[in-house]
């Protein structure tokens, strides 16, 4: 097995492990910490609601941000964008360390936090395109998924980084040092994790797709319009595929940690090892996936993926809910990381060709943000929704995700493969017509 890896890919990558910290440490605290510090209730239920609402603002900022930045970002360049988005989410995620409790100035708090988490979403929205567009667009044709694919193990490492510091702190403090102060030291942590992404992608040169057609002056003046134009018919089978990875990756890693607490009554450490197993694993899978999708092609990697995660929901939950810290851990292990690896991977390279470079950085993020919002953002309150309605048995949740994941299968089984049309692609940008790169 031969790993072509280039040094922008390494470089997108290591940026967006430090970037992705700031996300992921969000997404674990609004079900771990939040709950209690900015949405006190009465009722435990009400209070995880609305922690998990101000969670999905953040994903329904995303789409917003993520079609401003690709429009400059296909305007402009990657690069220039990448600093943007880290910038965005490293400033958000330390203030949020410094936000007084609910007791403290009462609504006040919780208005702060969610002004602080659509800035986070404006952010994330056009970084992890940007990374993977960034890394793809160095790589030769024969290596695109496995260096496109990289940046999802940074995903991984700056979740893993998220959770071991939320965790360390969560087992070595008393709870209600934890909860008062705790936690806060993994947000405001964030100012020397932006310092350092920054330094990092600073060494980053730009995309030489993106140099390329800037050369010949044939960058839009708006993206948008060009993209619906040419590929329109391909975006909503793009969003239809995007809801895989999605599913895979917040139902466990978020709202699974409220279902053990809650409806199990597992200790939170059994979760949060549980994401951390995960997303060790996924320094490999990742990978692994991304060189597969460019042996065998990126649908069939895909489509094993969501098949995969359909068939495997209701043994998710069932092995939830036996409370054994081993069977847990190989349910997150099943779902979170192989499945979800296998869409994720093959996701990153598939988008990376299906879009025209000309607007590709939009068509990347309009076809994924918009999708990370309705679905993404809104699972887990849907979920404990469901639950609750269900008067917690787990069927509901667990038929409303197998729906989600056949929907995402039929996706990407409408859409074209587009590995084999990687050469014809740059030999078309190099001296084709418009219209024979659009065809293909």
């Amino acid at each position: 097995m031969t790993f072509r890896i280039n040094k922008a890919t390494v470089g997108a990558t290591v940026g967006t492990a430090l970037e992705w910290y700031d996300f992921s440490l969000y997404a674990t605290a609004s079900a771990v910490v939040f709950p209690m510090v900015f949405f006190p209730s009465g009722d435990p239920f009400l209070a995880t609601l609305a922690s998990f609402a101000a969670f999905a603002v953040g994903f329904f900022a995303r789409p917003v941000g993520g079609v401003i930045i690709g429009i400059l970002g296909d305007r402009y360049g990657r690069r220039q964008m990448l600093f943007l988005t880290l910038v965005l989410m490293g400033i958000s995620s330390a203030l949020i360390g410094f936000i007084p409790d609910f007791t403290t100035i009462g609504i006040a708090a919780p208005v702060l936090l969610i002004v602080l988490r659509i800035l986070q979403g404006v952010g994330a929205g056009g970084e992890y395109a940007g990374a993977t567009l960034l890394a793809a667009e160095h790589s030769q044709a024969s290596s695109r998924g496995l260096n496109a694919a990289l940046p999802g193990a940074g995903n991984a490492a700056g979740a893993l980084l998220a959770t071991g510091v939320l965790t360390l702190l969560n087992t070595t403090l008393p709870e209600e040092d934890f909860l008062s102060w705790g936690w806060r030291v993994a947000f405001i942590a964030s100012i020397l994790v932006c310092v350092a992404g920054i330094v990092i992608r600073l060494r980053v040169p730009e995309s030489p797709e993106f140099e390329g057609s800037k050369a010949k002056r044939d960058v839009p003046r708006v993206a948008l319009s060009e993209l619906f134009r040419s590929a329109g018919r391909k975006v909503p089978l793009a969003m239809l595929a995007s809801i895989g990875p999605n599913v895979a990756s917040y139902l466990p890693s978020v709202y699974a940690l409220t279902y053990l607490s809650s409806v199990v009554g597992a200790p939170a450490w059994i979760g949060l090892t549980g994401i951390i197993i995960g997303n060790l694993l996924k320094l490999v899978t990742i990978p692994i996936a991304g060189w597969l999708s460019d042996r065998h092609g990126r649908r069939p990697v895909f489509l094993a993926g969501a098949i995969g995660a359909a068939v495997l929901i209701y043994p998710f939950f069932f092995l939830l809910n036996t409370g054994t810290p081993i069977l847990i851990w190989i349910a997150f292990v099943l779902v979170f990381t192989l499945c979800n690896d296998a869409m994720l991977a093959a996701q990153s390279g598939f988008m990376s060709e299906l879009f025209d470079v000309r607007y590709r950085y939009t068509g990347v993020t309009f076809s994924r943000e918009i999708t990370g919002a309705l679905v993404g953002g809104t699972l887990p309150f849907v979920a404990a929704a469901l639950t609750e309605a269900a008067g917690g048995a787990y069927w509901l949740v667990a038929l409303y995700c197998l729906v989600l994941m056949a929907l995402a299968a039929v996706g990407m089984f409408l859409l074209p493969e587009t590995r084999a049309l990687v050469a014809p692609r740059a030999a078309a940008q190099s001296g084709g017509t418009r219209d024979e790169v659009d065809q293909a």
